[in-house]
């Protein structure tokens, strides 16, 4: 079953009226991914990540796996960016994919897309899914101010992430798309999280992932040698450990017990072996944030 069959399948869909569109950050820009604006244009999420922190109790989503479409989200975009006196980024792909199968038809990022390139705003987009190559040539316009497309890879291993990311690109398709976008100029790399303990913390894994984000381009990987886990975040995850690793919800309890925020054993190893790689190959472990004073950032790579 493909991507778009298996949405269509397992997913119910609703409009629902937004009161907002862009929140600000409280420590704008962030020192992860230079955002000073978040923006989320459905709730739920297609893609269901065994892991996704989005189901935990303080999102307020009772059916993560019920679509909801922000039907105002571009009237309300439109409003709320005109009236921003500090120009930021504006990051998409926090809580939900922006680029999940729905996307196809409703086509509300590329709506956003479009109004953010209509007021010069600069733009990072986070997601798992190649459907981001449909507005490559808008995500070029939007980077004569910045733009960055941002793949989260966990594994190089497309049968683990299709049981990890089961509605999601394959890798190789995300890679690919990298690739694509790289050849055109935009400003694209790697989000090496999470890291779930004793499924893909390999040095293996971490090694060959970095292997072919080189090979497609990538700019910068940014990782993480860890995960969340919280209420009911936590208890969706077990489930499915059960279900794909018997024995592992196990370990977990036995190390980890009730911990929200974790690192994966040899985690300080992990992560110098990560830095390491990433400096052979000539990728940057940080990324380039969008300066006012420094337009036609994409220039500069």
């Amino acid at each position: 079953m493909n991507r778009a069959a298996f949405a269509a399948f397992f997913f119910v869909m609703e409009y629902i009226k937004a009161k907002t569109i862009l929140a600000k950050l409280k420590h704008a820009p962030d020192s992860w991914f230079g955002l000073t604006y978040n923006m989320n244009l459905y709730r739920g999420c297609q893609h269901q990540c065994i892991y996704c922190d989005s189901r935990s109790e303080c999102y307020q989503i009772d059916d993560f796996s019920k679509i909801q479409v922000k039907e105002n989200a571009i009237e309300l975009l439109e409003k709320e960016i005109k009236s921003k006196r500090l120009k930021g980024t504006i990051g998409t792909g926090s809580m939900n994919d922006p680029y999940m199968p729905i996307e196809a038809k409703e086509q509300v990022t590329k709506q956003a897309l479009q109004i953010i390139n209509k007021y010069k705003y600069p733009v990072h987009i986070l997601t798992k899914s190649d459907l981001v190559l449909s507005d490559i040539n808008l995500i070029k316009s939007i980077g004569e101010v910045y733009s960055a497309v941002s793949f989260t890879i966990t594994t190089a291993d497309d049968k683990l992430a299709k049981i990890i990311e089961p509605a999601a690109s394959s890798t190789s398709e995300r890679f690919k798309a990298i690739k694509e976008l790289s050849d055109a100029g935009v400003y694209c790399g790697v989000l090496l999280m999470p890291m779930l303990p004793f499924i893909n913390d390999s040095e293996e894994n971490i090694s060959a992932l970095i292997e072919k984000a080189k090979q497609a381009g990538a700019k910068y990987i940014i990782g993480w040698m860890g995960m969340t886990l919280r209420d009911k975040q936590r208890n969706y995850y077990y489930e499915k450990l059960d279900k794909y690793f018997p024995g592992l919800k196990e370990k977990y309890f036995a190390r980890y017990g009730n911990q929200y925020s974790i690192s994966v054993p040899d985690g300080l190893k992990l992560n110098s072996l990560f830095k390491a790689k990433c400096k052979e190959a000539g990728i940057a472990t940080k990324m380039q944030f969008y300066k006012e004073d420094m337009p036609e950032q994409l220039s500069l790579f």
